[in-house]
Parts: structure tokens; C-alpha cells; sequence
């Protein structure tokens, strides 16, 4: 079984798909055109990468016409935040443990 934080990290794993997420952030919704120019892949690839953005809760599609638009989905990014808070919190304690061993260990 694969964890929304596996997913999100494999998402942001591969540099165009994190390209893609910082463009959408940045500069807000773009064709799946648009993002193909800027990425400079083939658009079969920009919709695969936009696919995997999707499955990971990153970017949002909206149809409109014959054209699909694309925006960031910030909250999408909360599993990895509240995962980095659970492990930024573990290893200040182990740092503080340290630094108090080795306070100890100087006297």
C-alpha cells in the first residue's frame, strides 16, 4: 500500500514535474500548450507528467473547450508538510539529546 506521502514524493521526485508544479505556482493556471513550451518535452510527456501531478492531489485540470488548464493545488502539499513537521520534530530532540551529551561530556 502506497502512502499519500510516497506518491507526493515521487511526484516531486522527477525535476520537469517539479518545473511544472513551480510554473503553476508561479505564474497560476496555463494551458496544457503553454506548459509544453515551457517545459520543452513533447506534450504526450507534459500530460504524463501532469497525470502523475494529478494522482499526487498537486494540480487541478479544468476543461475548457477543446483545451484542458491546469492550476497548483498548494493543499495538496499538507501530507508532506505535516510528514516534515513529524520528523523535523524528532530530530530536534535527538540534536537537543546530543547537545546535552556533549555539554555533559565537556565538564
Amino acid at each position: 500500500m502506497e502512502f499519500k506521502t510516497d506518491i507526493i514524493f515521487k511526484a516531486l521526485g522527477d525535476p520537469t514535474r517539479r518545473a511544472i508544479f513551480q510554473q503553476l505556482s508561479r505564474e497560476g493556471e496555463q494551458t496544457v500548450h503553454a506548459l509544453t513550451d515551457f517545459a520543452g518535452v513533447s506534450q504526450p510527456a507534459v500530460s504524463k507528467h501532469l497525470g502523475a501531478l494529478k494522482l499526487a492531489g498537486l494540480v487541478r485540470d479544468r476543461r475548457r473547450g477543446r483545451e484542458t488548464h491546469y492550476s497548483a493545488e498548494p493543499k495538496g502539499l499538507a501530507p508532506l508538510v505535516d510528514w516534515m513537521a513529524l520528523y523535523g520534530a524528532f530530530w530536534r530532540d535527538r540534536f537537543d539529546r546530543l547537545e546535552d551529551l556533549l555539554k555533559r561530556m565537556d565538564q
